[in-house]
This record gives structure tokens, C-alpha cells and sequence, in this order.
């Protein structure tokens, strides 16, 4: 099979595209087809459930028919199931497993191991399913997965695979499962059809739900890299065409799902290994959507295509402005997973924090304005540029109004730490766009109600952004207490022990940047648990967060308050009312923010057609700012 370049889209969930039917919806078609309209050559479905039905066939079909058109190739992938990776409450029944082992989420409850009739029902199924699919257009298959854990990733590991059976024992054993599915869907799907497993190279298990860090030592308990290379090879004989290749499990989640904290080709070291171990072709994703990394593992010869998962979201023309030597037009991923993974576990459909329309690509379309209006922008920070991005592109006349001499906000301050490079990539396409567009900028100048009446616009959006929350408590005003923004910005400087006041996102992250600059750090939250106040932290981000506090010796101390600051110490109070005294050279605050709101509320009184957008509305995340400004401009 000849694909037109070497840039794939990675598997991602289908959250929201699929029915209650099991079959793709006019959402999905119009989702992956934006995809092969931006130049992607290789398109890999998300999973889709192997015993889904003919009617299947319909929907399918006319996506693959408008991804050919395009020149584009597509692949389904097709999936065993979750065993004990399952949430229960996303689940019909009791979650299954090659053994009786604890479920992943809910480890009291034990995972009921399937049957040897039932396993082998399953294997007839993915060669039914493959018969459909090639009916249906598909070019190709991978299956899900021997990766990440899955049900059919844990036949394959001796941590979970107890039985006794022909799935069962040594390694040889263990895939046999593997080994029988691609047999099946050759057979009916005939010597020509690619298949191809979505691979885990190494586990990353330190213990059960525990995953094990970047150059952390520590026994692995799953797959290591010499049994990954071994089993590799077996794959290969069996008749697998390509490997789709990654680290990690459930219990390692951030390896599968590489958050902001994840060096970019993260899994390049692995799989350059693997590369020089088999023959068939490797894909490898992993943070690969810098262009400039991409090139170079493929000239270097560690990979045969690039795998974009997430940076295929955030800009569906990634391949087309990389092939247009334009770079600085892609629209970055920030490794946040708000608006594409952590919607999963709030039941919603799938989409992206910097990128609204994903998944809903035809109904959320920038489209001209009816009516050209002019408006006012208030605020230049996330929400204020692309409230004036988008609005600047549907032809209205914009002025957007800055009260200091740069455009950024809080993710100024939030690109320091260095860890948070995707966070200076997103705010310089901002800046790029904010040039492209010819948009309005008046800098320095701090708008009032007078003014805007002067100006007498058709519409003003408010995008005046948050205020940090302070405290008001004995020693609060002295010299070593400093607010997490001003500490990032350079205004403040603190000493070689440090108490950070609050363990939301903002706090967590201004400990690790501290503790990875060797400063003693100590982080004190009110309440039980860690990154556990407002908007949810994705799953994958915040394990790996705590894993990284713990890593850089960071202590914790929950369920207590800070009552006073004093030169060289801090007093706090715990939940049962006990007051302990801390030495500390310094302390920084980080307990949340405020909407700056005061200018909203006076003009709400004056016209109507004004608009509160991202902190001013609601102080919450990156997403709510986006997607605020999106919704607003777009309707406008």
C-alpha cells in the first residue's frame, strides 16, 4: 500500500462520534475528514467495538469514500475491550480480565476472568469485523491494543495473565491471543489487508496502580524493554504488518497519554530499539507534533511515520503548513488534556481546550458575519485574542485593548516553569495571529466606562481577566510572602525553604518548578487531597504531577490552613484545630483567583450586547477562556 506522505493520525477515542447503535456519526465523518482535507496521510480511527453490528457498514462507508477523495488512507481500529482498565460506571456489567485481578479504578472489585469459549468467540468476531471493514472501504486495521494495558494487553502480561489455559504461560503463551487474531482476519480478510497492533513497547509498572517516571529506577512489574523487543519479533512472524508503537498502562497512564510534563518523543529512545529489532514498518506517536523533531526521527531512521494524535486536533492542517514551511501557523498542543481526554470522565463528547470545533467541525465553522459590527475587546490576554481572532475572521472591526505594554495575561507568567514550553509555543502563535490578522492592538491603555461610551461600539467583550486571591492574615504584607504570579514573573524572589500556600494546578506546578530548582519546598492545602478544587485535573496529568512531586521531594501537608506569617516561620492549623509552627525562609501564595469583573458590572447597566468571557466570567482554566471567546465571536 502506497500512502502520500509520512504523517498518520494516532487512535483517539471517538467520544461523542459514535452512537448508541455502535456506528459512526455525522459528527465522526466530518471530524476525520478535516483531517485528510489538511494533507494527513494515514488516518487511524479511533477504537471501535469488534462486535458491532452490519449496519455499521452504512455510516462507514460514506466516511471512507470522503477520506479517499481527499487522497488520504484510513485504517479502522478495532478493540478487544478494557478488561480491569474499565470504570465500572461506564460499564454494563462486571469488568472481565485474562485473570481474577483487581480492577484498575476500583481495586475491591475483582475483574471476572473470562472463559476459554469466550475468548475464542471473540477471536471469530475480529474476523468478522474485518470482513466488514473491507466492505466498508477501510484500507486497513490495527487492533486494540497490546498497549496501554487493555484486555488485550493484559493476556500478554504475566502480571495479569494467571491461566492456565492455551492464553496462558510463558511468553510464547501469553500471545497467543495476538497470534490467533491476526490469523482470523487474514483469513477473512485476505493476505492483502494490512493489520497492525497498537504496541507497548515497555509498561512502565513500579506496583499496582503505580507507574514509573521518566529515568526513575525502579523493578518493572509489566513488559520490560527486552521482553517488549522479544515479543515484537514474535508479533511479527505471526503476520502483523505494522506495529503502532508507545509506552505505558493504566497504571502508568502519563506514558500512554504524555501530558505537558512529558519531554516531546518521549518514546523515541524505545522505539529505536524496536526499529532495529523487526522489519515491518513502526509508527510512533508521543508529543511527535514539533516539526522540526518529526523530520528528524524519520531521517535518522527511528521510525517509518510519524504518529499526531492531539496536535491533529488542535490544527487539522498541520500537515499542509508543514509542507507550506510554515510552522509558526500551527496552532500548538499544550499537553493539557482538558478539552480531549478529561472530557471522557465527565461524560462529554470529545473536542480540544485550544481548538472548539473538534468534533463538532461543520456546526462550530468560522463563518462571515451577517452584519459587520464594530467592537471593542477589553483585555489581551487567552480570551481577548481569540475573541478578536475570531471575530477579526468572520469580517467585523476590531480593537482590542491592553492595559500593559504585552499580550499574554496569566499565561505570561504560566510559560516560565520549563516544563511549560508548549505554553510559550501557544502564546507565540497568538501573537503570530494577532499580526497575520492586521488586528487592532492599543497597548497600554486601561479602558473606563467614559471611554467606551465615547466610542460607542455595536459590542463589547470583556476579557479583563483575574485577579489572584489573597489572605488576609497576620504577616501576610511581609517581605518573604509573595504571590506564585509575581515569584514566575521575576517581581519576587524566595529563599532555599519555601511554603507554597495552596495545592490546586497553579500551586503544584510553582512547587516542582522550585523543587527542580533544589529549593526545600513544602506545599500546605486546606483541604484533603491535592489538585482536588475547581475545574477537574485530567487523570493522566495529575498522576503524573503527584508522581513528580514525590520524585523531587516535595512534602505535603493537607487538611491544613496557614494562620500567620513571621520572619523565618509560618504557623498553620490542621482540621483537628492543631497549631504547628514551620521555619521558613519564605512563603508563596497560590489559594486561586478572582474575576475582574468591576467593569463588566457597570456597563451591563449601560448596553446590552456586552459579553464577560474566560477569568472575568468565571476564573477557571485555559478551556473555559477559549471556549468562552470562541462561542462569543463566533455568534456575534
Amino acid at each position: 500500500m502506497e500512502i502520500k506522505n509520512r504523517i498518520a493520525m494516532a487512535p483517539m477515542a471517538n467520544l461523542g462520534l459514535i452512537d448508541k447503535e455502535g456506528t459512526l456519526t455525522k459528527r465522526a465523518i466530518d471530524y476525520y475528514v478535516e483531517r485528510a482535507k489538511g494533507g494527513t496521510g494515514l488516518i487511524i480511527t479511533g477504537a471501535v467495538k469488534v462486535e458491532n453490528p452490519i449496519q455499521f457498514l452504512a455510516t462507514a462507508s460514506e466516511l471512507t469514500e470522503h477520506v479517499h477523495a481527499f487522497g488520504s488512507k484510513i485504517f479502522i481500529q478495532v478493540t478487544f475491550g478494557l478488561g480491569r482498565s474499565g470504570a465500572p460506571a461506564f460499564l454494563e456489567g462486571p469488568p472481565v480480565a485474562p485473570s481474577a485481578i483487581p480492577n484498575y479504578w476500583d481495586p475491591t472489585i475483582t475483574c471476572r476472568e473470562l472463559t476459554t469459549q469466550e475468548v475464542e468467540t471473540m477471536v471469530k468476531r475480529c474476523g468478522e469485523a474485518a470482513h466488514i471493514a473491507r466492505e466498508a472501504g477501510f484500507d486497513g486495521m490495527e487492533i486494540h491494543a497490546m498497549h496501554e494495558g487493555y484486555l488485550l494487553d493484559q493476556f500478554t502480561i504475566a502480571l495479569f495473565n494467571r491461566r492456565t489455559d492455551k492464553y496462558g504461560g510463558d511468553l510464547k503463551g501469553r500471545l497467543t491471543l495476538p497470534i490467533e487474531i491476526v490469523s482470523e482476519i487474514k483469513k477473512h480478510a485476505g493476505r492483502d489487508f494490512p493489520v497492525g497492533l497498537r504496541y507497548s513497547i515497555k509498561s512502565y509498572i513500579k506496583d499496582w496502580r503505580q507507574g514509573g517516571l521518566p529515568n526513575e529506577n525502579f523493578e518493572e512489574m509489566g513488559r520490560d524493554l527486552d521482553e517488549g523487543l522479544q515479543a515484537a519479533k514474535i508479533i511479527e512472524e505471526a503476520g502483523y504488518d505494522f506495529l503502532d508503537a508507545d509506552n505505558g498502562t493504566y497504571d502508568a497512564w502519563y506514558w500512554a497519554h504524555p501530558p505537558v510534563y512529558m519531554e516531546h518523543g518521549c518514546y523515541l529512545p524505545f522505539t529505536d530499539q524496536l526499529k532495529k529489532t523487526v522489519k515491518i514498518p513502526i509508527i510512533v506517536a508521543g508529543r511527535m507534533d514539533i516539526p522540526e523533531l518529526a523530520e528528524k526521527a524519520l531521517s535518522e531512521g527511528k521510525l517509518d511515520m510519524v504518529g499526531i494524535g492531539r496536535g491533529l486536533l488542535t490544527d487539522a492542517e498541520w500537515p499542509k503548513k508543514v509542507y507550506n514551511n510554515e510552522p509558526e501557523k500551527i496552532r500548538p498542543c499544550i499537553g493539557c488534556h482538558d478539552g480531549c481526554l478529561g472530557r471522557m470522565f465527565l461524560g462529554k463528547p470529545e473536542s480540544c481546550t485550544v481548538n472548539p470545533a473538534v468534533g463538532r467541525e461543520k456546526e462550530y465553522a468560522i463563518e462571515p458575519a451577517h452584519t459587520r459590527k464594530n467592537i471593542m475587546i477589553i483585555g489581551g490576554g487567552v480570551a481577548g485574542m481569540e475573541a478578536a481572532r475570531v471575530a477579526q475572521l468572520r469580517g467585523h472591526r476590531i480593537t482590542l485593548y491592553e492595559k500593559t505594554d504585552k499580550l499574554g495575561g496569566h499565561l505570561i507568567e504560566a510559560c516560565v516553569p520549563d516544563f511549560k514550553d508548549d505554553e510559550k509555543r501557544l502564546l507565540k502563535w497568538y501573537e503570530n495571529e494577532m499580526k497575520a490578522l492586521n488586528i487592532n492592538v492599543k497597548f497600554n491603555t486601561e479602558v473606563t466606562l467614559n471611554m467606551i461610551k465615547s466610542e460607542n461600539p455595536d459590542a463589547v467583550i470583556i476579557a479583563t481577566g483575574s485577579n489572584p486571591v489573597t489572605l488576609n492574615i497576620p504577616g501576610i504584607n511581609m517581605g518573604n510572602v509573595t504571590g506564585a504570579g509575581d515569584l514566575l514573573l521575576g517581581k519576587k524572589t524566595v529563599g532555599e525553604s519555601v511554603a507554597v500556600i495552596g495545592g490546586g494546578l497553579v500551586g503544584c506546578e510553582t512547587a516542582l518548578w522550585l523543587a527542580k530548582q533544589h529549593k526545600k519546598v513544602t506545599i500546605i492545602e486546606a483541604l484533603g487531597n491535592l489538585l482536588s478544587a475547581g475545574r477537574p485535573v485530567p487523570h493522566s496529568n495529575k498522576i503524573m504531577l503527584i508522581d513528580l512531586l514525590k520524585f523531587y521531594k516535595v512534602d505535603t501537608i493537607t487538611d491544613t490552613c496557614l494562620l500567620e506569617v513571621r520572619e523565618g516561620s509560618i504557623v498553620t492549623m490542621n482540621k483537628n484545630f492543631e497549631k504547628k509552627t514551620f521555619n521558613i525562609d519564605s512563603v508563596v501564595i497560590a489559594v486561586g483567583y478572582r474575576p475582574n469583573n468591576s467593569l463588566y458590572n457597570s456597563l451591563i447597566r449601560e448596553m446590552f450586547e456586552v459579553y464577560p468571557i474566560g477569568d472575568s466570567r468565571e476564573a477557571a482554566n485555559y478551556m473555559n477562556a477559549i471556549w468562552d471567546a470562541y462561542d462569543v465571536a463566533r455568534n456575534i
